[in-house]
């Protein structure tokens, strides 16, 4: 679950309680907000430090959710095995490795620091079913040409039946207007052209799926899936050279899927503060203090599987012109002189180079410069040079 979608549609949720008897949508007011935790928890069978998050609701206005801090969090299992958890970089990660096991009970509790006590519903694994095959392929939906990215998966035994997807995405990049030089700014009309002592040509970015991908097969005669899970445009950069996708897929049981089901719906239904009000979103945990209170969240136990492809831009579109970058590289030609006439451009290129919204590009005329936009000439603007450990 991710924190962006869950935390953002409890606000409206709450706002939408408040104001049940509206007949009209409703312009929203700071005045209506309501304090609720948010638990965002799924234990899986793998192996592993298993993780979770605990926030807050916040109000429109502000930067986003916030942390939930000194919170006493554990996972007991039916055979009376604890496992603690504790903060690290704004999640709850367990302090050792377990993993959810086909026939036992699980169960969450969370104590906040003002001492209100959290408790889930007790889950058990649902069905192990991995992933047969993920494959890229070119297609066209909806009059695009794209990369049509497609999960296949099969339980014999027809009892996985509920399942969600979540996806990252990891692409290559090159700056198309790189340079093996820089400038840097010298004095307060003075730069200097040196040369680059860091990789800024090729870079690797990620992006982790933020949508609720869900598919069931409940209504078909075989527990078979295969799903388009991720398209992405032939004009999109991220795939211009190199791209890695890796789908997890999590088998879950009814009522999970029936959570992530309203919640999709919440997040794609527009203007949900219309005649239609969605109601509260009820989960699966209560606070034992107050049973009344209104908890947002899901203590999901499921099972999950994952693989990984790569692909080449050249692969599928062999001999096709790469997509377009990033951002427009227009080169801008710029004199670095400081008097005050049209053609001095001094006090721009200053501002430029210090705000780093432009690189030198050429400057083998000097002092006309030509500029290009930094992410043309420097990819560690936007992204990481740092190779991911998986990369092939």
């Amino acid at each position: 679950m991710k924190t962006s979608i869950l935390t953002k549609l409890v606000s409206f949720l709450l706002v939408c309680l408040s104001i049940m008897s509206c007949t009209d949508p409703y312009q929203m007011k700071t005045d209506t907000f309501e304090d609720a935790i948010v638990i965002e928890a799924t234990i899986t069978n793998v192996l592993e430090k298993q993780t979770l998050k605990l926030s807050r609701t916040y109000r429109f206005e502000d930067a986003g959710p916030v942390f939930e801090e000194d919170a006493t969090v554990t996972v007991t299992d039916s055979d009376g095995n604890v496992y603690n958890f504790v903060e690290e970089n704004e999640t709850y990660v367990s302090t050792t490795a377990f993993q959810a096991v086909a026939g036992k009970q699980y169960q969450l509790s969370v104590t906040t620091s003002d001492g209100r006590k959290y408790v889930s519903n007790q889950e058990i694994l649902p069905a192990v079913n991995n992933i047969e095959s993920v494959a890229a392929s070119v297609q066209t939906q909806d009059n695009v040409r794209g990369v049509e990215i497609r999960v296949k998966s099969f339980d014999p035994t027809n009892s996985s039946k509920y399942y969600r997807y979540e996806y990252e995405e990891t692409y290559k990049i090159i700056s198309p207007k790189w340079r093996p030089y820089k400038a840097v700014i010298t004095g307060p009309q003075e730069i200097e052209i040196v040369p680059r002592t860091e990789e800024a040509q090729t870079c690797y970015s990620t992006d982790k799926s933020t949508d609720i991908i869900l598919v069931n097969t409940n209504e078909t005669q075989e527990d078979r899936v295969d799903f388009a899970v991720r398209f992405i445009s032939a004009k999109n950069y991220i795939i211009s050279h190199r791209y890695s996708i890796l789908v997890r897929q999590y088998v879950q049981n009814l009522h999970a899927f029936t959570f992530y089901k309203n919640l999709k719906k919440i997040s794609g239904s527009g203007n949900i503060l219309s005649p239609n009000q969605p109601g509260f979103l009820s989960g699966n945990i209560k606070c034992v203090n107050s049973p009344n209170e209104k908890v947002i969240g899901f203590f999901d136990v499921a099972s999950v599987s994952s693989k990984r492809i790569f692909f080449n831009y050249a692969d599928l579109f062999p001999g096709e012109q790469l997509p377009p970058f990033k951002v427009n590289c227009n080169e801008m030609e710029q004199n670095l002189c400081f008097s005050p006439v049209p053609t001095c451009h001094g006090g721009s290129i200053m501002s430029y180079l210090g705000s780093n919204t432009m690189a030198v590009y050429e400057y083998m005329s000097a002092p006309v410069y030509v500029l290009v936009p930094t992410p043309c000439a420097d990819c560690t603007s936007f992204s990481s040079n740092v190779i991911p450990p998986f990369w092939e």
